[in-house]
């Protein structure tokens, strides 16, 4: 049995009811203005696993939901064998009036591994959600001096 209740919410979300859609820095900043959809069966959840190799990144989201709330998670692991008890809650399990405003949000890349972003129906028994969300990912602005006189 798990030890704690964020191991026991990591244990939920790497169940087989899911759907998981990873991806990587490049193909974030490939995104554009567009937004994308995802389509959650009731008493399931969507994975966002985002793969950063470089750290100081930004990683932000934007995303709204119908019909209906969502649930929404951010969880760090080191790697895809990082054991359950050593991944860390980032973002707590918040259910979101997405249907009602958007929801913005962003974590700071403070270590390479994986950031995955949970989207959660399982709370919704009969009801299937869509989710339209946009990524993007930023580099910090570094100055260098190059336009001082």
């Amino acid at each position: 049995l798990p030890s704690s209740e964020s191991e026991f919410s990591l244990l939920v979300y790497f169940s087989p009811h899911r759907m998981k859609l990873p991806l990587t820095v490049e193909e974030i900043m490939n995104f554009g203005e567009s937004n994308r959809e995802l389509f959650i069966k009731s008493s399931t959840y969507s994975l966002i696993p985002i793969t950063v190799s470089e750290m100081g990144l930004t990683i932000s989201w934007i995303f709204s939901s119908d019909p209906k709330s969502i649930s929404f998670s951010v969880v760090y692991q080191e790697s895809k064998d990082t054991p359950l008890d050593q991944c860390k809650v980032l973002i707590p399990m918040t259910r979101c009036n997405s249907h009602k405003e958007t929801i913005r949000g962003q974590v700071k890349v403070r270590n390479a591994g994986i950031y995955t972003l949970i989207f959660d129906n399982t709370f919704s028994r009969f009801i299937s959600k869509r989710v339209f969300y946009h990524l993007a990912v930023e580099r910090p602005v570094i100055y260098d001096g190059s336009d001082f006189p």
